[in-house]
C-alpha cells in the first residue's frame, strides 16, 4: 500500500517493517555517549583548541522553570508557581556566561541564539532584559544573527510580545501540541484556540521574521478526525515551520506520564495513519518535508539552508548555519564544538556549586574521535540532505570511501532492496520512500548506538 505525497512516499508496509528504535541524531555520537570521565578542564582544553580554528558561534540559554507540568514532557524541568525561584537561578546564569566567556575568543561572530526550556517567559520583562544585557555584554553579536526563543502563549500579552521584538528576538516559537480541548485537558495543557490564534495575532503584529509551532501525535484521545482538525487549524494559523513530534511513552523514564491512562492513547494503525494524513495536509499546503519531523514553507531559512547545503541538525532539531560551534549556558544544556560535546549539571544545587566555585559546570561530555567526526558528516548529511557524494568525504578526509565503509554499504544493500536508498557509484541517494525512514538508514554508520536501540525512541 503506497501513497505518493510530494517529496515523500508513505509506504504503510515499509514502516511497519522497520518500525524499530533509532537516535533522533540531534548529534553524533549521540548524547547518550556522553560520560562523567570527561570533566570540566577537558571541555576548557576543548574551548581552547574551538578558538584556534575561528569558527563563529551558536548559543543556547536554558530557562527550566515551568509553572505547571505538562503530562507529554520529556524535557527536563523545574515546575514551580513560586517565581523567586528563577532570582539565583539567574544570578548564576549570568555568572556563568561570564565564566566561560573568559575562556571564549569572543571576537569570534555570534549567528545564532536561542532561549529554550522549561518556559523562557517564565521570566519578568526585567529579567528577559536582565539576561540579553549579559549576553551581549560578553559576546559579540552579528547583526544579522538568528535570535529565537520558546513561549508558552498561556503566559504572554501583546505587551509581552512587543518586548521581545524590540530586544531583539526575532524568531519565535510556541507549542501547541493539539487543539483539540479533551486531548488538553488529558495531557494538563489548556490553551483554548482564541487564544493560540491572538498569540499568533500578536506577534505578527510585532513583525516577527519566522514563527515555528509544534505538534504532537500519539497523546490521548488523539484520533485521525481530531488530529485531521488540529492540522487544518494550524495550517489556518499560518507559521512558518510546523514540528510534528511522535509522543514517546516512557513512564518508566519521565514520571510525570505516569498521570496518563496508556488506555487512552491511540494504537499503532491509528498513529500511523495521522501522521500519513499530517504529511499529506502539510505537503499539499505549501510546506516542504525538511526531513524526520520538521516542515517549513519554501521561503523559510530552513528550506533556503537544505537547499544550499548549509542544513544542519543540533540539540535544538534542524537548524541552518552549519559551520557554527554551539555553546549552551545553564543547568542541562549541551555544548558542539568541532570534536566535543558537554554537557551541563542537570540539578540546580550542583550547577550552583559549580559556577559559584569558578568552574565549568560540566558534568559528563565525550571527545570525538577522528572516525566519529566522519561518521557525523556521513550521518548528518544523509539526515540533511538525504543524499551524499562519496567524493566530498573522501577529499575531507583523505579516505576512501567504499573501502572505509564497505561493512557499511553491504548492510545498506537490502534497504536498497526495499527502495529506500540508491547506493551509487559516488553518491548515496534517499529515496521518497526512504526520507520517513531516514533514522533507519544513518544507524548503520553508526559505530555507537546500533548494539543498544533500547535507549532510543522509535523510528517512526
Amino acid at each position: 500500500m503506497v501513497f505518493l505525497l510530494p517529496g515523500v512516499k508513505f509506504d504503510l508496509d515499509l514502516i511497519k517493517k522497520y518500525d524499530t528504535r533509532a537516535p533522533r541524531y540531534t548529534s553524533y555520537p549521540p548524547a547518550t555517549e556522553l560520560t562523567e570521565t570527561f570533566t570540566a578542564p577537558d571541555f576548557e582544553r576543548a574551548i581552547i583548541n574551538s578558538n584556534q580554528r575561528q569558527t563563529p558561534l551558536s548559543l543556547y540559554f536554558h530557562i527550566p522553570f515551568c509553572q505547571s507540568a505538562c503530562y507529554f514532557c520529556g524535557c527536563n524541568t523545574v515546575i514551580s508557581n513560586n517565581k523567586n525561584i528563577a532570582k539565583p537561578y539567574l544570578q548564576n546564569l549570568a555568572r556563568e556566561i561570564q565564566n566561560t566567556s573568559e575562556l571564549i575568543d569572543t571576537s569570534r561572530k555570534v549567528l545564532q541564539i536561542h532561549w529554550g526550556g522549561g518556559t523562557p517567559n517564565y521570566l519578568e520583562l526585567s529579567q528577559v532584559e536582565f539576561l540579553w544585557n549579559k549576553i551581549n555584554r560578553y559576546f559579540t553579536i552579528d547583526e544579522n544573527a538568528e535570535v529565537s526563543i520558546e513561549i508558552n502563549p498561556r503566559y504572554v500579552n501583546r505587551e509581552y510580545i512587543r518586548f521581545l521584538r524590540d530586544i531583539g528576538f526575532n524568531r519565535i516559537s510556541f507549542g501547541i501540541q493539539d487543539f483539540n480541548p479533551e486531548v488538553q485537558q488529558a495531557v494538563n495543557r489548556i490553551q483554548p484556540e482564541k487564544m493560540l490564534f491572538e498569540a499568533m495575532g500578536w506577534i505578527r503584529e510585532a513583525n516577527f521574521a519566522s514563527v515555528n509551532v509544534d505538534l504532537i501525535y500519539g497523546l490521548p484521545y488523539q484520533n485521525l478526525h481530531t488530529f485531521r482538525e488540529t492540522v487544518k487549524k494550524t495550517i489556518a494559523l499560518d507559521p512558518d515551520r510546523v514540528v510534528v513530534f511522535n509522543f514517546a511513552y516512557v513512564p518508566w523514564m519521565k514520571p510525570v506520564q505516569k498521570r496518563i491512562d496508556p488506555a487512552t492513547l491511540p494504537g499503532a494503525q491509528e498513529k500511523l495513519d495521522i501522521l500519513k494524513m499530517t504529511i499529506e495536509e502539510l505537503t499539499n499546503n505549501e510546506y516542504l518535508f525538511i526531513g524526520m519531523d520538521h516542515f517549513a514553507k519554501t521561503n523559510n531559512e530552513l528550506a533556503i539552508a537544505q537547499q544550499n547545503g548549509t542544513l544542519k541538525r543540533n540539540f535544538q532539531g534542524y537548524t541552518t548555519h552549519a559551520e557554527t560551534e554551539l555553546f549552551g549556558f545553564g543547568s542541562t544544556s549541551i555544548s558542539m564544538l568541532e570534536d566535543a560535546y558537554a554537557q551541563n549539571h542537570k540539578g540546580l544545587k550542583d550547577y550552583y556549586q559549580a559556577v559559584t566555585a569558578g568552574i565549568l559546570p560540566t558534568s559528563k561530555g565525550i571527545k570525538l574521535t577522528q572516525d566519529d567526526i566522519i561518521r557525523r558528516d556521513v550521518i548528518m548529511s544523509i539526515m540533511s540532505h538525504f543524499q551524499l557524494h562519496k567524493s566530498d568525504i573522501e577529499k575531507k578526509y583523505h579516505i576512501n570511501f567504499d573501502g572505509y565503509f564497505a561493512q557499511e554499504l553491504e548492510e545498506l544493500k537490502p534497504l536498497e532492496d526495499d527502495g529506500l536508498v540508491n547506493l551509487l557509484a559516488d553518491e548515496i541517494q534517499i529515496t521518497d520512500t526512504g526520507r520517513l525512514l531516514v533514522r533507519n538508514i544513518a544507524v548503520n554508520f553508526d559505530t555507537h548506538s546500533r548494539i543498544k536501540e533500547t535507549k532510543f525512541s522509535r523510528a517512526i
